[in-house]
């Protein structure tokens, strides 16, 4: 089965890319730019420019991939950088879309499209499902929704297979952002104020979002569904912490602070969005698609963190972080 991945140069789809490629599926890594590394040796790799509403995916769409992974996204919106935001839904909506009319018009039978459970909405005491409203927070998240939307409309008229998936924070070989930070934190032993945090959120392993993944191409019953993904563990972000220390090696250092006083230091230094990623809950209920498609996450958290780990080391040895 030949598969389509875009973004396949990218934290999520170079783990996509590595789990298809170890099961047999033939690949068309579809890349913004190649690198000195794809030219020698990875005929695979295709070089389309930008994803947007003008991307030309001819020559992805002439090797005719039975399923594309459409993985390529703008993730980080900075208000600070003037049109951000409508480079922000040029990719994900307009680049979407674009892709998805020309994926119908050449006969594509599945389209697995990866949104974020950041369409679901922020700050909810109890677990999102699939049958709950979206509520989207935010340029990158209502970009996303209305992304999922025009794709529905796009399969409804056309036939060709939707698969939508709606993962949780993302953790894994090559994270970046907060999470390796957080892990840098630990492994320098710096105290964190988190001790007091009692929320819960939802993460899953990039091994588990992409065996998940490998399961939508082909089960029967991924067709036209939504599915939200977690490992199925939820923690508080102090446990977080003790996990992330414990796969790294070290004693985790918590200071119990009052949360209240920590979302107050956040807004006075216009961090509050990120006080609320770290102090606030977000929990998802994954049964749908364990029931639907027999799925069950091969990793547990704690292996997962133990994977993560393993490779940070490689670069934190170095007193380096990984490469963008």
């Amino acid at each position: 089965m030949k598969v389509l991945v875009t973004g396949a140069n990218g934290f999520v789809g170079r783990g996509v890319c590595a789990v298809l490629a170890q099961r047999g599926y033939a690949l068309v890594r579809a890349v913004r730019g190649l690198a000195p590394s794809d030219k020698p040796g990875a005929p695979d790799a295709l070089a389309v420019g930008e994803v947007n509403g003008e991307t030309v995916w001819d020559a992805a769409l002439r090797q005719a991939p039975e399923a594309v992974v459409h993985l390529a996204a703008r993730a980080h919106v900075t208000r600070a950088i003037a049109g951000d935001a409508e480079i922000c839904r040029q990719t994900n909506v307009a680049g979407a879309v674009r892709l998805a009319e020309q994926c119908a018009a050449a006969g594509v039978r599945r389209f697995i499209f990866m949104s974020s459970v950041k369409v679901m909405g922020e700050g909810r005491a109890c677990s999102y499902r699939e049958s709950d409203a979206p509520a989207p927070v935010g340029t990158y998240a209502a970009a996303k929704w209305e992304a999922e939307q025009r794709l529905h409309e796009i399969a409804g008229r056309s036939g060709m297979e939707l698969v939508v998936l709606r993962p949780t924070l993302v953790y894994g070989r090559g994270v970046k952002a907060n999470f390796f930070s957080l892990m840098r934190a630990i492994d320098r032993r710096i105290p964190l104020p988190l001790g007091a945090v009692a929320n819960r959120r939802s993460l899953i392993y990039l091994g588990n979002l992409a065996d998940a993944t490998a399961r939508c191409l082909t089960h029967p019953n991924a067709a036209g569904k939504t599915y939200l993904l977690s490992d199925g563990e939820d923690v508080s972000s102090a446990e977080l912490v003790r996990r992330i220390a414990e796969a790294l090696g070290r004693a985790p250092r918590l200071m119990a602070v009052p949360p209240r006083w920590l979302y107050l230091a956040a807004r006075l230094m216009g961090r509050g969005d990120a006080a609320d990623r770290l102090l606030g809950s977000l929990t998802v209920d994954s049964r749908a698609i364990r029931t639907d498609l027999g799925w069950r996450p091969p990793y547990t958290m704690r292996q997962g963190l133990a994977a993560t780990a393993a490779w940070y080391r490689t670069w934190a040895d170095r007193d380096r972080a990984p490469p963008a």
